[in-house]
């Protein structure tokens, strides 16, 4: 068994900072991509930052210059530290990883529990 637990999310004022983490445990062979995805209330999840294991990232325009996602492979966890936060930020936040496991042998995608972020004006 795998899981992906998500933590730091909560209330900010705009402008403010957040920093989320999202650790994996279990049977984990490897870890290859992870990500943050968000879905904001009557909207579709999207994209927000994936990171490769060799520290390669990629940003939604809405994240660049603000956010910045991070990792510790010795952890198994990811990070998403976000500044400059905006009210259109408010959504719940999911992390993602590609992950290999012992048990199998192959790759599977994995969902944390998601973590809510409210930002107020």
């Amino acid at each position: 068994q795998v899981q992906l637990v998500e933590s730091g999310g909560g209330l900010v004022q705009a402008g403010g900072s957040l920093r989320l983490s999202c650790a994996a445990s279990g049977s984990i062979a490897s870890i290859n991509a992870m990500g943050w995805y968000r879905r904001a209330p009557g909207k579709q999840r999207e994209l927000v930052a994936t990171i490769t294991s060799s520290a390669n990232t990629n940003y939604a325009d809405a994240a660049k210059g603000r956010f910045t996602i991070s990792r510790d492979n010795a952890k198994n966890t990811v990070y998403l530290q976000m500044n400059s936060l905006k009210p259109e930020d408010t959504a719940i936040y999911y992390c993602n990883a590609r992950i290999r496991t012992t048990t199998t042998g192959f790759e599977y995608v994995y969902w944390g529990q998601g973590t809510q972020v409210t930002v107020s004006t």
